[in-house]
């Protein structure tokens, strides 16, 4: 295998690099109790103590330090946390980069590395229908980073920390760094689908859109997951309690939801799968 290109920089490579997340969690909560359980559970379950843990392990993955942590768990339900990072030494010490390897970061078991350059947050929002018996929780997370590390390492991390029925996915490389000949860099690395980035077992679990803008180095990727068991999504109540229509009628409900925010768009009774 050919040796990566190295580059010489004049000054510090100041790339931005911005991963943007919108993780969706949906669930069916018939009873106005039901519900309420439901969002007691993930205000627990995604406080921001455990937010926090999830943010500092992110940081960890994609090489950075930890400088100053926000939090907050809001009243009545959600949560925010804030950390900014900057990046390790890790511009080489001849001032040369290598263009950001092209594989899968490390899934939840096996977290490792240091972190440090701009900032991580996540915001929570817990929701529910007092009529169509549907309840989501959509978690939105921004890694922006400088230099050499790379928010990528986190994406299967951070798909696994999650209950994530969908999820929709930004990256976007700004600004240039600049070459000893006076050459400008608008990217540092190779890349033409966030899903580059994504372990196999990730790509087999969800259905894949692309919208590209190569020339302006913006990727945007959505996941809808494939396969699912109606029982998985009721809360307060179990499936065996339930006849075979009222599951289906819950499953095309659940379908429809998944559908609704994966395409955007409100869908038309005709339009039902």
């Amino acid at each position: 295998m050919a040796e990566p290109q190295r580059v010489k920089l004049y000054g510090f490579n100041n790339l931005t690099k911005s991963l943007s997340f919108n993780i969706y969690d949906i669930c069916y909560a018939n009873t106005p109790e039901q519900r309420q359980e439901y969002i007691e559970y993930i205000d627990e379950a995604y406080n921001a103590e455990r937010l926090t843990q999830i943010l500092t392990n992110v940081a960890e993955i994609i090489g950075a330090n930890v400088l100053n942590i926000a939090r907050e768990d809001y009243d009545p339900q959600g949560a925010s946390v804030t950390i900014l990072i900057a990046e390790e030494d890790g511009e080489s010490a001849d001032g040369t980069y290598v263009s950001a390897p092209a594989s899968p970061g490390p899934l939840p078991e096996t977290v490792l590395g240091h972190l440090d350059k701009s900032h991580i947050t996540v915001h929570t929002y817990p929701e529910s229908h007092p009529y169509r018996g549907v309840s989501t929780f959509r978690a939105d997370i921004d890694v922006a980073t400088c230099g050499l590390i790379s928010p990528l390492k986190a994406l299967n991390y951070l798909i696994h920390s999650f209950d994530s029925d969908i999820v929709t996915m930004d990256y976007r490389v700004r600004g240039f760094t600049r070459d000893v000949e006076g050459r400008k860099h608008f990217i540092d690395h190779e890349i033409n689908s966030i899903q580059n980035y994504l372990a196999e077992d990730t790509l087999a679990r969800y259905h894949t859109i692309d919208v590209n803008v190569f020339q302006e180095n913006i990727f945007h990727t959505k996941m809808l997951l494939k396969d699912w068991d109606v029982d998985d999504y009721l809360f307060g109540e179990s499936a065996e309690d339930l006849s075979e229509a009222r599951k289906d009628e819950i499953r095309r409900q659940l379908r429809r939801e998944m559908n609704e925010i994966f395409s955007g768009r409100n869908l038309s009774p005709a339009q039902d799968v």
